[in-house]
């Protein structure tokens, strides 16, 4: 937690830096409020300071109408324990604690639930239990002020298993009924539109270039400037999806079809598009270890994520050793062949990528005459058949497990391994050592080098790419 001199310096100020990191609680007023809040600021002694929203709504304060806690960034993991809670965070937004208990979350990030219980009271002063409702709440509430969407539905896409247990609860916490912060905008055939904060300076330029040139036809579009269209299936929910990376501020547009997955979406864009880094501090850590020059040229870089970590999975597999263009190619054969029709209101989107069970009822032979090696379309084949089977997990924050899993599975090796990681587990940390084009922008000793850039290696690579990028351009 922020020493209380920070807190108020930061809430005087209404510093940005600050969003989402700590909360303050109006003694007078009842109501918590981010440090960004436009509203007149509050005496000193009527202030108290929280580090989560979860542990001012324990503490029997109700979230501000007006700077709205639901809309802030995600705290940044900067240590061990906070990176462990972050993990935690992450998978209990996207709905892990409704799928499972608390200790098979707890056994995906490699601790018991205990220690994982504690680390979260002592990170962001509330349990996970606790955090999720408070992350059911606020995304209800984000819901009823942004969508005209049924109570029903609302109730269903924040979580909740009954429409009575969401009214009953929103009333105990929030001393008002659902009713009362009710939104007007509508659900159309052309979607429903959320902004999503990012922590610190955004540009978009970078993970649209990356997506772009991955882009799988049918199932991905670019529609415009920084804007993208892809399909999606989460769960029994599928439809598509629009990122406008063109702004400071990306907006995230859902079709009809996968509201009743909102929480689980934008946890994933928000961990695809790395929003809740704190850069400025991983700026400063790797500044200090030969970045300096390519910081100054790229401040913002953010890690390269994706939405659907089975997804990444199999395109890392079917990425070994070919260029990137090549291993698009093999995954738009893989999407015509294996991918379930869909009807989008987008032209030119008609096609998910493959489900785990889709490619494990392929066979390896299936798969490998996309124009693979045999030995190559076995890999994607088994790690189908994991996933299909709940042996292995792929989930944002899941890193310990994710890990274990994906080294159980013949053909994926330590560059498969760590691609992965990086890509769809979030790890900050990850390092493919083997990749080429790493070795090649750093023109040294790598894995000596890599040691200095702990805990902080992925986004390390993600700077060496940009280097090997810039270089590739110099030379053509």
């Amino acid at each position: 937690m922020i020493d209380d001199t920070t807190c108020h310096a930061a809430l005087e100020a209404r510093d940005r830096r600050y969003d989402g990191r700590f909360y303050v609680g109006v003694t007078s007023t009842g109501i918590y409020c981010r440090c960004v809040c436009p509203a007149r600021t509050t005496r000193r002694r009527n202030r108290r300071f929280f580090p989560s929203a979860a542990a001012a709504e324990r503490a029997g304060f109700r979230p501000c109408l007006l700077c709205r806690p639901e809309l802030a960034p995600g705290a940044a993991p900067i240590d061990a324990a906070e990176r462990l809670a972050h993990a935690a965070v992450q998978r209990i937004e996207a709905g892990a604690l409704e799928e499972q208990g608390l200790a098979t979350l707890a056994g995906e990030l490699g601790v018991t639930d205990r220690h994982l219980r504690r680390v979260m009271l002592r990170v962001f002063g509330a349990t996970p239990i606790q955090v999720a409702q408070t992350h059911r709440l606020l995304t209800a509430k984000r819901l009823l002020k942004d969508t005209s969407l049924g109570m029903t539905r609302v109730a269903f896409a924040a979580g909740f298993r009954s429409v009575r247990r969401f009214n009953a609860l929103f009333l105990d916490r929030y001393g008002m009924t659902p009713s009362r912060v009710r939104g007007s905008r509508i659900l159309k055939d052309r979607g429903l539109t959320f902004t999503l904060t990012p922590r610190g300076t955004f540009d978009g330029r970078a993970p649209f270039a990356h997506l772009a040139a991955r882009r799988v036809a049918r199932m991905e579009i670019e529609n415009g400037d920084g804007v993208m269209s892809r399909t999606l299936s989460v769960g029994s929910h599928s439809g598509w999806l629009t990122l406008d990376l063109d702004g400071a501020v990306p907006r995230l547009t859902l079709s009809d079809g996968l509201v009743p997955a909102f929480r689980a979406i934008v946890s994933a864009v928000r961990g695809a598009l790395d929003l809740d880094a704190d850069v400025a501090a991983i700026n400063a850590s790797l500044a200090r270890t030969g970045f300096r020059a390519d910081i100054a040229r790229d401040p913002a870089v953010r890690l390269p994520g994706a939405l659907d970590p089975f997804e990444v999975g199999v395109r890392a597999i079917i990425g070994q050793q070919v260029t990137v263009k090549a291993a698009t190619t093999i995954a738009t054969r893989l999407v015509n062949l294996l991918g379930e029709p869909i009807e989008t209101a987008v032209p030119g989107l008609d096609r998910l990528f493959p489900t785990p069970e889709r490619l494990a009822n392929a066979g390896p032979g299936r798969i490998a005459q996309l124009g693979m090696p045999l030995a190559r379309g076995g890999a994607v084949h088994r790690l189908a058949v994991a996933v299909a089977s709940g042996h292995i997990i792929l989930a944002r924050g899941a890193v310990a497990s994710g890990r274990a899993g994906l080294a159980e599975i013949p053909g994926i090796g330590p560059w498969t391994i760590e691609y992965i990681s990086l890509r769809a587990l979030g790890d900050p940390d990850a390092f493919p050592l083997g990749d080429s084009a790493l070795r090649a922008a750093f023109g040294g000793d790598l894995r000596r080098a890599a040691e200095a850039w702990r805990p902080w290696r992925a986004y390390a690579a993600a700077r060496l790419w940009r280097r090997s990028a810039r270089q590739q351009r110099k030379v053509a």
